[in-house]
């Protein structure tokens, strides 16, 4: 990748996020730097910038940090053999490259998987993931609604969200890193799962939960997820969509009064802690204020919940709208 090993500050700059959060990163998932001078502060190579690269891409997606850190794992093991494997040959190219190519067809499957061909790389998923999957390289968006839809209609937005569309959106988002292609492909999957997500039946009853983007955060996505999941509950809500200023947040709750305020940030410039506070503080606060997304620092304000996982979320949201 030709990237010299770097400090946390540089890493930092690179991928515009705080350091705290590298920490974070390193204390929580093990992504931390990997090479070591004695005496000196240890440094990421290549290989850890790149891990970090897939952490920051897929949680920015809406993937839970722990299963993002997962990912960002495997993606990293995956590199390194690929750079073995190249490595062994070009050293042998002088005397065999015949069945050097010949042993890199039979063992590079995971080369194979995030580079070339028209498949999204999946793991272990069900039929449907993988469904979905081809019809989205195909750009049949008709085929990707009628599969979501179904597996909604039979086991639940939450097992379709984290069986069938995380999967195939950390699986395309893991072609673009590879290729940088195959942006159209990502764009068509988020528009399909929104609209089946939207489709879902809410609630008659006055909604008493307001879900909102952070400022200047365009990731609406997850929202939509627990909108959904929270409505086959049968908990109605209010999603006022992304980028909604302190401000318009706080005339919102003054006009509704939700018993809930969920707030969602992805990326770090956008979970900005004092947007929570500002309601918090509110003449009328919620009985429960919660922090989505992983954009929010490790310190929130005093008495704001951190949801991470969807059926957390929805369980947690659904106890205190009820």
């Amino acid at each position: 990748m030709g990237v010299e090993a770097l400090s946390a500050g540089a890493v930092a700059r690179r991928l515009g996020v705080a350091v705290t959060t590298l920490r974070t990163w390193h204390q929580r998932y093990g992504l931390g730097p990997s090479r070591h001078v004695p005496g000196q502060h240890r440094r990421y190579t290549a290989q850890d910038l790149h891990r970090l690269e897939v952490m920051l891409r897929l949680t920015s997606q809406g993937v839970a940090p722990a299963e993002a850190a997962a990912w960002a794992r495997r993606s990293g093991a995956a590199l390194a053999r690929r750079v073995s494997t190249a490595s062994g040959s070009a050293s042998g190219s002088a005397s065999g490259s015949a069945s050097g190519s010949a042993s890199g067809s039979a063992s590079g499957s995971a080369s194979e998987r995030d580079g070339g061909g028209q498949a999204i790389p999946l793991g272990r998923v069900g039929p449907a993931a993988r469904g979905m999957a081809r019809a989205a390289m195909r750009l049949d968006a008709a085929a990707m609604r009628t599969i979501f839809e179904g597996v909604v209609a039979e086991r639940g937005v939450i097992a379709a969200w984290d069986e069938v569309a995380v999967p195939v959106l950390v699986g395309i988002g893991e072609r673009f890193q590879a290729t940088q292609r195959f942006v159209e492909v990502e764009h068509l999957i988020s528009r399909c799962v929104s609209e089946v997500l939207g489709a879902v039946p809410r609630p008659a009853s006055p909604p008493r939960v307001l879900l909102a983007a952070a400022d200047e955060e365009q990731h609406t996505l997850p929202l939509e997820a627990l909108a959904a999941a929270l409505a086959q509950g049968g908990v109605a809500t209010r999603l006022l969509g992304a980028r909604v200023p302190a401000r318009a947040l706080d005339d919102a709750v003054t006009r509704t009064g939700p018993a809930v305020v969920v707030l969602w940030s992805q990326m770090a410039g956008t979970g900005d802690p004092a947007q929570l506070a500002r309601v918090a503080a509110h003449s009328h606060p919620p009985l429960l204020l919660a922090a989505g997304g992983p954009g929010w620092p490790a310190v929130l304000p005093s008495g704001v919940a951190q949801l991470t996982e969807l059926a957390e979320a929805a369980e947690l949201v659904q106890a205190a709208a009820t």
